[in-house]
């Protein structure tokens, strides 16, 4: 038995949930950024100040922690590529994952065009948005534990 079939593996298992819990810090933070900067005048200090934190947070946070979740998953199904075999809650967690992945590469877009004083300029609606990764999160960690089909 190889070492990524014994230990090695929980060693992935567990890489994977800290980036992931990394990872959703991003997601439930940029769009309460997003909330806030709506609420400072275009061209001011404060606006700008956000500028440089959502900037910060995905650059330093969110986009090295999405890749390194991504690379250990990767890396747990190249070991066990039979986990995936019949197990449909992996799918439905999987598909879950890309969809909150998608939704990540909308708030990258989203920083750079409050960084060009645009973007979506409803607070409300950003914090409507900033409950997806919650219901998401929720769903994913059903899905890892109960395991319901």
């Amino acid at each position: 038995m190889s070492w990524l079939e014994g230990e090695g593996f929980l060693w992935l298992k567990a890489g994977h949930v800290i980036f992931v819990i990394f990872w959703m810090a991003g997601l439930f933070m940029l769009p309460r950024y997003f909330a806030y900067h709506c609420e400072a005048a275009v061209g001011s200090a404060e606006s700008e100040g956000w500028k440089l934190r959502e900037a910060r947070l995905l650059r330093i946070i969110a986009n090295p922690a999405m890749i390194v979740a991504w690379a250990f998953a990767v890396l747990m199904l190249i070991a066990r590529p039979e986990i995936f075999d019949g197990q449909y809650w992996l799918h439905a967690k999987l598909a879950l994952v890309v969809g909150l992945s998608g939704f990540h590469g909308f708030l990258a877009g989203q920083v750079r065009r409050f960084r060009a004083d645009g973007g979506l300029r409803n607070g409300r609606t950003w914090r409507f948005l900033n409950e997806i990764p919650s219901f998401a999160a929720i769903a994913v960690v059903i899905l890892v534990v109960v395991k319901p089909f």
